[in-house]
């Protein structure tokens, strides 16, 4: 147990400062925007070509454990969504929020951080691989069913075009796809590049946290829905263990990426949950209570799956 305390403790005390000093320094929430710019686009993909780059190529082609992950996501969606049908009673836009709410982990800012913790550089593949794949999803059913809902004001084809310009446009699936080339024509970039690479890497992890500790300190929470205990009871919960149980079922897994999908699967809402929302102005203030009440559950049920997988209580295989 003392292990597990010392791998999750460093993790979630950076949120917690984070938390702490957006509460008392109060300050406005414009001030994160170069810390997020800097994450998002220069860190995590820094991060994430640097280590798939040095992957041998037949080890990033594993459709079936990308189908695997992607598919447990998209179910869960399906099972929030449905929550959602019966508790707004038929509205298709607020249920569309419960389910990404129910479904989209937080995988960008805390997942690298967590894996990598936990499991070491073995995971940077099934990392990469689902928070690529989660992030292609999410950007696939969010503008569609918002158009199904009439939330969304232009036409099919333009939806479409959104859609795929925000797949292809994203940081982290451009870093990922260019990882990818540079692993398959084993491409080594030269050394002061590689450097540069390695201290935007290096930064990743506890800048992510730490914004992200501090985005949520500056967001009010919002009225708590009846229906947020069942949504995050199907994020913090039945999303780690289906797609536990769906990897083992299947079998041939190595057992670190079994691990990885369990860690990322169990995280909280992410914080786009809160952003979407806000895009198409539905379910705003009640989304915000997801990803604050979540993150802070999530300490718990996230260090319950560190000592699962470390003890042997979840065996992967290995």
């Amino acid at each position: 147990m003392q292990n597990v305390i010392s791998l999750a403790l460093p993790f979630f005390g950076l949120i917690l400062l984070g938390f702490g000093a957006g509460k008392i320094k109060n300050l406005p929430e414009a001030g994160l925007s170069w810390m997020n710019f800097f994450v998002i686009y220069l860190a995590l993909p820094a991060l994430f070509f640097r280590l798939l780059s040095e992957t041998p190529i037949e080890e990033l082609a594993n459709a079936s454990y990308i189908t695997a992950t992607t598919f447990t996501t998209y179910i869960v969606f399906a099972i929030s969504f449905c929550i959602g049908v019966v508790a707004t009673r038929g509205n298709i836009g607020e249920s569309t929020i419960l389910g990404i709410a129910g479904a989209y982990s937080n995988i960008g800012y805390m997942g690298p951080g967590l894996t990598l913790a936990v499991l070491g550089e073995q995971a940077t593949v099934p990392t990469a691989l689902i928070l690529a794949f989660d992030n292609a999803l999410m950007f696939i059913l969010a503008p569609l069913m918002m158009a199904l809902a009439g939330t969304e004001e232009e036409s099919i084809l333009g939806t479409l075009k959104k859609i795929v310009v925000r797949i292809f446009t994203h940081p982290f699936i451009l870093a990922t796809i260019a990882g990818v080339f540079a692993a398959a024509l084993e491409v080594k970039p030269p050394q002061a590049i590689d450097t540069l690479l390695r201290y935007l890497s290096n930064a990743a992890a506890p800048c992510a946290l730490f914004a992200m500790g501090v985005s949520i300190a500056l967001r009010p929470i919002g009225r708590i829905p009846l229906e947020l205990p069942l949504v995050l009871g199907v994020k913090l919960l039945l999303h780690p263990i289906l797609v536990f149980l769906l990897l083992t079922w299947l079998g041939g897994f190595d057992p670190n990426w079994i691990a990885t999908a369990v860690l990322m699967s169990c995280l909280p809402p992410a914080t786009n949950v809160f952003v979407i929302a806000q895009q198409y102005g539905t379910y705003v203030q009640r989304a915000s209570s997801f990803v604050l009440i979540g993150t802070a559950l999530s300490i718990v049920t996230v260090t319950g799956f560190i000592w699962a997988l470390t003890s042997g209580f979840l065996p992967t295989g290995g």
